[in-house]
C-alpha cells in the first residue's frame, strides 16, 4: 500500500490503547516492510521525568513509542503494553509515531513558565529509528529546542542522525548540545543476532567519526554489556581502540539490566541463541532486575584501565546526559502523551 492511500476514516481495527492517545490512522509500506506506524496527534510533547533530583534533564521528548532497532535487551519494552501492545514482537514491529510532536513543543516552549531547563532525546527509543527517515522529525525537535534556548542531549544508535549534523552544529553555537552514540557489541554475528534493526558496528563507527569532525563533542555509551557475551577484556579493549580512533572525547561502560517484560524476551532469546548461558544468566538475575554488586564491580575494575589507555576517560559531562539511572529515567510512563 501507498502511504497517500492510507485513509483517516477507515475503521483498521486499531488497537483501543491507541485510541487514548489521539489516534488518527495506521500506515503501512513495502519501504518498511513488517513495520506498521500508528500515527498519533500528542496533547504534549515535554514529558516531566518523575523523581529527577539526581538526574541533569527534567524533562524529555519522544517522537516514537516503540521501536524498529528490535534491540532483544531493550529497556523500554514494556511502556507498549500500556498502549495494549506486547513487549514483544509489537514493540519491534508497531511503531506509533507523534506526528505533531514539533507543533506541541513549539506551543509549550513558548510559555512563561518555560525555565529552559535541560531536555533529553533518546531515553526511552531512539529518535534515529528507520521511521525518522520517513517522517523527519528530529530536524523540527532540533529547531524548537534551539531557537527557545533549550539546551538538549541526544543518545541514539541511529545513523540518520548525520543527516542532522549541520543542524546540530549551528544549534551548538547558542545552546549546549550533548550527543551521544550507543555502540556495545563489536562481534558482528552476535550484532546481527542481539540488535537486528540496528546500523552495524562499523556504520556506527564511522557516524561518531562523523559527529566529532563536525567539531561536536561524541560520548559513547558501551552500553549495555552482556555477560559472558561481550564483558570480556579481549571484546572490550578492542571495541574502545575502534572507538579511540574516530575521535570520540569518552566512553562509558555498565552492565545489562532486565526489567519486566524484557526480562523475559531476553530470555527466550538467549534460550534459542545461546541455550549453554541460561543457567548463568538465571544465576546472575535471579533476585532482581540488576546484576550482583561484585559483577559490577568487577566490571568497573575491568574496564577503568583500558578507557584510560585508549584515552576515553573524558567527556563526563555527556555520560551524565545520556546515563541516568534507569529506575528513573527509563521506568514506563503512561503519561508521555
Amino acid at each position: 500500500m501507498r502511504w497517500d492511500g492510507q485513509g483517516i476514516g477507515v475503521d483498521d481495527g486499531a488497537l483501543p490503547g491507541l485510541q487514548r492517545i489521539g489516534f488518527v490512522r495506521s500506515v503501512r509500506t513495502p519501504q518498511f516492510e513488517g513495520v506498521t506506524f500508528h500515527e498519533v496527534l500528542c496533547k504534549s510533547a515535554l514529558n516531566k521525568v518523575p523523581n529527577a533530583a539526581h538526574l541533569p534533564f527534567q524533562f524529555t521528548v519522544n517522537g516514537y513509542r516503540g521501536c524498529s532497532h528490535a534491540c532483544r535487551y531493550c529497556f523500554a519494552r514494556p511502556t507498549h503494553e500500556y498502549l495494549d501492545f506486547d513487549s514483544g514482537a509489537d514493540f519491534d514491529t508497531q511503531v506509533v509515531v507523534k506526528t505533531n510532536v514539533v507543533e506541541v513543543l513549539r506551543r509549550e516552549l513558548a510559555r512563561r513558565s518555560w525555565n529552559r531547563q535541560t531536555v533529553a532525546l533518546g531515553t526511552n527509543t531512539d529518535p534515529y529509528q528507520r521511521g525518522e527517515g520517513r517522517y523527519a522529525l528530529m530536524p523540527g525537535i532540533i529547531g524548537a529546542l534551539a531557537d527557545s534556548g533549550t539546551p538538549f542531549s541526544i543518545l541514539t544508535k541511529g545513523t540518520l542522525l548525520r543527516r542532522d549534523l549541520a543542524l546540530l552544529v549551528d544549534a551548538a553555537q547558542t545552546v549546549d548540545v550533548s550527543v551521544a552514540v550507543s555502540l556495545a557489541v563489536g562481534d558482528p554475528v552476535l550484532h546481527a543476532d542481539v540488535e537486528p534493526g540496528t546500523p552495524t558496528p562499523r556504520a556506527r563507527l564511522e557516524l561518531i567519526r562523523a559527529i566529532s569532525e563536525a567539531g561536536l563533542d561524541c560520548h559513547v555509551m558501551i552500553a549495555p554489556v552482556l555477560p559472558m557475551l561481550t564483558d570480556s577484556v579481549e571484546h572490550l579493549d578492542a571495541l574502545l581502540g575502534q572507538i579511540a580512533a574516530t575521535g570520540a572525547d569518552g566512553a562509558t561502560v555498565f552492565g545489562l539490566h532486565l526489567r519486566g517484560s524484557t526480562r523475559d524476551w531476553f530470555m527466550a532469546w538467549l534460550e534459542r541463541s545461546r541455550p549453554e548461558l541460561v543457567p548463568q544468566y538465571r544465576q546472575l538475575y535471579g533476585r532482581g532486575a540488576y546484576l550482583p554488586e561484585s559483577y559490577r564491580d568487577a566490571l568497573r575494575k575491568r574496564a577503568a584501565p583500558l578507557i584510560a589507555r585508549h584515552g576515553l576517560a573524558g567527556g563526563q559531562r555527556s555520560f551524565r546526559m545520556a546515563s541516568a539511572p534507569p529506575a528513573i529515567a527509563e521506568a514506563p510512563q503512561p503519561t508521555l502523551f
